[in-house]
């Protein structure tokens, strides 16, 4: 009775530091989103939400000065969001702008050193870099080079950006952040998708408020935290009916998306997770429930292919390969450059599918490269303790999968993934860290390998 009552006692003092203080926090956000939109609302894309991004970072910079990484952390949520923002007509994401603050942070205030499963990602990352550098060379035109570094900031800038936070000690809260947006996400999309059946409309249903995401996004986006609230790893520590519902509720918001390849992927990163650990009951019912999800999948492409609408998105996409695949025979060693689709006189679209669009912009060459590095990606990964490493695995496996079926180098949906995987490697450094925090461990072994001495 008495650990009860203080533990209540400290929750109330908790409760009470929190309301003191709290009237600083609203103040500090309200003023800075209204100085900033007043100041930004004359031209600017998306003012009002720009003025929100700046914002959050302006606070974030206030609080950095006790907490290194509150920008990082407060990026989180930011990733999920696609939105653009830009001054003079510029094409910034949302998600790129929180990503660029969060490296930022990373690499002046992270933790260092990076563990080896971290630098060998970031060295087969470079390897896939140098190919795609020989098209950037060969094809040189200002969007090919502001690709190539867009693509080394989502998938190394990524990865940094989680390891600092997870090896910071914050990879609950930083997961929580991201699961918590999913399933604002995912509501959402639940309340859009009653309004459409009350119309009579029982196609993909997406939200169009605060402001419109694509099907696809919201998919494969909720497809990314749902295996985080399915797997829940014994080190993030979240109640079983907490994760178990989170996890349902997105895969029901999924299911109204109607995006076949986020629903392949999930699937996919739990067959993997669940061959990855000992069988549970669990596992196997999520498994048998995921049985109609591949049914519906498969009963609609089979209806597409045999539509007389030769515009549907199975039909669609067979004319868009064999568009893609003539235009690459046009420049087959080195392709057209990164974004050549911006040029006139190129194909205007962005291939759907990862492998295709590899080659039409960086040619063999640069296929080459993005096969090595997602297969190297996932041995590192696969290999590292599973405790960390499923979890790591699951979320890049998915979103490889995710690309089989629709549009690759999108920011947000390659970031997350690399987000995700680098809060484990941070978070299995941290906890090593803990249980030996002066190395002592690393040290006799170094010791004992100079004077070849066996240490058991």
């Amino acid at each position: 009775m008495a650990s009860t009552s203080t533990r209540a006692e400290i929750w109330r003092e908790r409760i009470a530091d929190l309301w003191a203080n709290m009237w600083r926090w609203v103040l500090m956000a309200f003023a800075a989103v209204a100085a900033i939109y007043l100041l930004l609302d004359r031209g600017v894309q998306n003012g009002a939400m720009l003025a929100v991004v700046i914002a959050v970072f302006v606070i974030g910079a206030a609080v950095s000065g006790s907490q290194p990484l509150a920008i990082a952390l407060l990026s989180m949520p930011l990733l999920l969001i696609p939105q653009r923002i830009g001054l003079g007509g510029g094409d910034l994401s949302v998600s790129d702008a929180a990503l660029a603050a969060a490296f930022g942070t990373a690499v002046l205030l992270g933790k260092r050193p990076f563990s080896a499963p971290l630098r060998n990602l970031l060295w087969i990352n470079l390897f896939y870099q140098f190919t795609t550098l020989l098209t950037v060379i060969v094809n040189p035109y200002a969007a090919n080079t502001v690709e190539w570094v867009h693509a080394w900031l989502l998938v190394s800038g990524a990865l940094i950006v989680g390891w600092a936070v997870g090896a910071g000690g914050y990879a609950r809260l930083a997961l929580k952040l991201i699961v918590i947006t999913a399933c604002v996400m995912a509501v959402l999309t639940i309340v859009q998708g009653v309004f459409n059946f009350a119309s009579g409309n029982f196609g993909p249903a997406s939200p169009t408020w605060p402001f419109e995401l694509h099907k696809n996004f919201v998919g494969t986006v909720l497809a990314f935290a749902a295996i985080v609230a399915y797997l829940n790893p014994d080190w993030v520590a979240w109640t079983k009916a907490h994760a178990s519902f989170a996890f349902w509720l997105m895969v029901f918001a999924m299911l109204l998306t109607q995006s076949r390849q986020a629903l392949i992927g999930l699937m996919a990163a739990i067959i993997v997770a669940v061959l990855r650990r000992s069988t549970t009951r669990r596992s196997r019912l999520v498994l048998l429930l995921l049985i109609p999800a591949g049914w519906l999948i498969i009963n609609m492409v089979i209806e597409q292919l045999g539509s007389e609408n030769r515009h549907n998105s199975v039909l669609q996409r067979l004319d868009w390969f064999k568009e893609v695949y003539a235009y690459w025979l046009e420049a087959p060693m080195f392709g057209h450059g990164l974004r050549y689709w911006y040029n006139e006189g190129a194909i205007s679209y962005q291939p759907p599918q990862a492998e295709m669009e590899m080659l039409a912009s960086a040619g063999v060459i640069g296929l080459i490269g993005f096969l090595v590095m997602w297969i190297g990606v996932l041995v590192v990964l696969w290999r590292i303790d599973p405790r960390f490493g499923t979890l790591a695995v699951a979320v890049v496996l998915c979103r490889f999968v995710q690309a089989q079926f629709d549009l690759f180098w999108i920011a947000a949906q390659v970031s997350i993934p690399f987000v995700i995987a680098g809060i484990c490697l941070g978070a299995m450094a941290h906890e090593a860290k803990q249980k030996d925090p002066e190395g002592l461990v690393d040290a006799l072994r170094s010791d004992a390998a100079l004077r070849r001495i066996p240490v058991r």
